[in-house]
């Protein structure tokens, strides 16, 4: 009977729910990715005209990337890089979803884009599928942009999607406001905001699986046109802006000209009302008492808009923006909080890419990369821990015409030093970015045979990635 006894009672010790502890939980992920948002559009990075307390808050609290990139100037290139950690030559989206394709190119240029994929392959393998496989609770809210119906974030890797879609922008219903004309986000009482809506969506998915590990990927639909603020944060700002000594100031970047200071009323209140999303997320996580579990990234796809559609932000003391290979179309706002790893307050000059968060999330959850995947990225948890990296070099290519001004071009970055490739003519421009950030010093001349040591590997990059080129047209 004793015997008995003890087999029943370790059947049952089997059989009882079986709770996971703190230390061996996996951490859970909320991604913040706000679209257009330029690299000093946050006072934490140096504006003094937009409010942004709730990510200053963050920033407070995290680390502070000062030399973070996106793979690619405009949207649809450097989202996919996130969800696969791979280079937009190797997905083949390397340009945003919706432009047009040689075949149907009708502008006056002297080259004709290259063709780029138009959807998220299903064989491309995400950071969504690879934490479901492993426990995660996965949730997408916002913008996708990734292909039509049947690639959508469900498609993808993602439990629930909230407002994922083909389109680039909230270009239904009221857009920014309800009725939303979305199929993947039911309308709110008329008038609700989107970005509030969005976050709240993001807080009861958290708290739904507070119990367990869970990716919230909230990828923001601000600050991208239609420019459309909430009436009292434009009125806020009206008033902010007539208590400045200057009016509009302006430059020249190409053919197009250039915002040079922040002072759009209308653009502020976008970024505001975003600051105010991402403050009801945070607050959510406190409450849910989930700060010390769960590892916050915030990012941007690209570089604020400044040279067309309004020219609504300034990124000096960056040149160019949106849809430029300069530094104010490629370089990034992004903080990371890591609890009990990333130091509070701190900032690091460390440079990384959009394809390094793949590998980063991954050994942060303790999951392997799969043997099998091609990955492009770099994990920079080495950093996160206050460690040194040796990132080695980082490549764009972008074989289209940018809506904003941009033409063909690439580009690598291998320490301070960055080369510029114009595919049209083919000239080279090389800047030391620690001396000059804004880039108006071009070395290439004076410095060849580092020019030329910079090109060869970003031409052997481009063919080991299988880069599709721009080709000159016989009638230009």
């Amino acid at each position: 009977m004793r015997t008995l006894a003890i087999l029943l009672s370790a059947l049952a010790l089997l059989l009882a729910p079986q709770t996971t502890s703190a230390e061996e939980r996996k951490p859970n992920f909320v991604f913040f990715l706000v679209d257009d948002l330029g690299w000093t559009d946050l006072s934490c990075y140096g504006s003094s005209f937009y409010e942004t307390p709730n990510v200053d808050k963050l920033a407070a609290s995290g680390l502070k990337f000062t030399n973070a990139y996106a793979a690619c100037q405009v949207c649809s290139p450097t989202r996919a890089s996130i969800m696969t950690g791979r280079y937009p030559t190797r997905t083949g989206i390397t340009d945003y979803i919706g432009a047009a394709q040689p075949e149907r190119w009708n502008r006056k240029t002297k080259m004709l884009p290259a063709p780029y994929a138009m959807q998220l392959a299903h064989d491309e393998t995400t950071i969504a599928e690879l934490l479901k496989q492993n426990g995660y609770a996965t949730f997408f809210a916002g913008k996708w942009h990734l292909g039509g119906e049947q690639y959508w974030p469900e498609h993808q890797g993602f439990d629930v999607n909230q407002g994922g879609i083909d389109r680039g922008g909230p270009y239904g219903g009221k857009k920014y406001f309800s009725p939303y004309g979305n199929p993947r986000l039911k309308d709110g009482p008329a008038g609700e905001h989107l970005p509030d809506r969005l976050a709240t969506e993001t807080v009861k998915f958290m708290t739904e699986h507070q119990d367990e590990p869970f990716l919230a990927y909230l990828s923001f639909y601000s600050v991208h046109t239609p420019l459309m603020s909430r009436e009292d944060l434009k009125e806020k700002y009206q008033k902010k802006k007539e208590t400045l000594k200057h009016g509009e100031i302006w430059g020249q970047e190409g053919e197009r000209k250039v915002r040079l200071v922040q002072e759009h009323a209308v653009y502020a209140g976008m970024v505001d009302a975003m600051d105010q999303a991402v403050g009801k997320v945070l607050n959510g996580i406190d409450e849910l008492g989930l700060t010390d579990e769960t590892v916050v990234i915030f990012m941007s796809d690209n570089g604020g808009l400044s040279t067309s559609e309004g020219h609504p932000t300034s990124n000096l003391p960056l040149r160019g923006g949106k849809g430029w290979i300069y530094e104010g179309g490629i370089r990034e706002p992004m903080i990371v909080r890591w609890p009990g790893t990333t130091k509070a307050g701190t900032e690091t000059s460390q440079y990384v890419s959009s394809v390094d968060f793949f590998p980063t999330m991954l050994q942060i959850a303790g999951i392997e990369v799969p043997k099998n995947l091609t990955v492009d990225g770099m994990s920079f948890a080495p950093v996160l821990e206050g460690q040194d990296l040796d990132r080695g070099a980082i490549y764009w290519h972008y074989p289209h015409y940018g809506n904003q001004g941009g033409s063909p071009s690439a580009a690598i970055r291998e320490g301070d030093w960055k080369l510029i490739e114009f595919y049209e003519d083919g000239h080279l421009e090389l800047y030391n970015l620690a001396d000059d950030i804004s880039e108006q010093n071009d070395l290439a001349a004076k410095k060849p045979d580092l020019a030329a040591k910079m090109h060869a590997k970003l031409k052997a990059w481009r063919k080991e990635t299988g880069a599709k080129m721009p080709t000159h047209r016989k009638d230009a």
